[in-house]
Formats: structure tokens, sequence, C-alpha cells
């Protein structure tokens, strides 16, 4: 895996986000889609926690003085860093994560915001990342043991797989 070509793709998928946010009308940003689910801002909202959250995980892989752990991916976890990709079946996140980390409804304002401040930090993430000492493992709530390469392209995949989630929130809007 190069991280170099796994940050090109995620900066392409920064960028991807703040373009919806303008494509967004303001009066649809914070509702909820008329069939239900989260609103565009619960997404934003989501995400970019997740993604915060995630670089935490793959900061303290290159840690030292984290005793090293063992273990690996779940299967589960093994597909989706193989694949790139989710499978395509609605998952809801573990009851651990969401009681932590709720999604709330954020303005577009924060949105960018937290745009900013999730790519800032991912392009601090990519020497960690890089360093020989990023062999560690910290456990995904779902997927199992990851090392820093890891979560960086699970990051990339997770931010990704919400891009498909505002577009079914568009359609959810325009068919009503």
């Amino acid at each position: 895996m190069s991280i170099t070509k796994e940050h090109k793709r995620l900066n392409t998928i920064f960028d991807n986000y703040r373009a919806w946010i303008d494509s967004i009308p303001d009066d649809q940003f914070d509702q909820t889609p008329p069939h239900g689910g989260w609103s565009y801002a619960e997404v934003y909202s989501h995400i970019m926690q997740a993604t915060m959250a995630s670089t935490i995980a793959l900061e303290r892989c290159t840690h030292e003085s984290d005793k090293p752990k063992t273990g690996d991916a779940t299967l589960l976890g093994k597909m989706v860093l193989l694949f790139g990709r989710f499978p395509p079946i609605k998952i809801r996140e573990p009851q651990s994560v969401s009681s932590k980390m709720p999604a709330v409804k954020i303005s577009k304002e924060e949105a960018r915001n937290l745009i900013i401040k999730c790519r800032k930090r991912m392009d601090e993430m990519v020497p960690f990342t890089s360093d020989k000492l990023a062999i560690r493992r910290v456990k995904h709530p779902r997927l199992g043991m990851f090392t820093a390469a890891q979560w960086f392209k699970f990051i990339r995949i997770h931010l990704a797989h919400h891009l498909k989630q505002l577009d079914r929130i568009k359609k959810d809007f325009s068919t009503s």
C-alpha cells in the first residue's frame, strides 16, 4: 500500500465533501430526509468525528510508549481493506461508537471547518504512517486490529463510503 497514493485519493475525497456542501440547498442541510435517516449535517458530523478519532488510533500505532499489541483485522476488516470498500449491505455503527460520538446537526460553516481540520490532521499523519515504528496495532470497534497504514486506508474507505450516503439523501429529497 502506497501512503502517497492513499493520501492523494484522500485529498480528492475531501475536495468532494467540500463541493457537496456548496451544492446542498441551505434549507436542506440540517433537514431530515423525507424517508428518514440522517440529514446531510448529521453525515458530516459523523464522518468528521470518526475521521478525527481514527487519526488518534493511527497515531497511537506509532507511539513507543504503548505496548505492542498483537492480533489482526477481523475477516470483515480484511475484506474491507482488500477490496477498498464496505460490503453492499447496510451496517449500523457500533453502539460503543454512537454513544461516544453521536451524529448531531451542525451548520454548513462547522462542516467546512471540520473538513479543513480533518484534512490538516491527515496531512500531519503521513510521516507517522510511513514511519518504521508504525507497526503497533490499535483495535477498531468492529474490524479488528489495524496498523497505522491500515488505519490510514480505512479512513479513506470510510470517507468514500459516506459520499454514497450523501447521494442517497439527495435522491430522497429529489423524489419527494
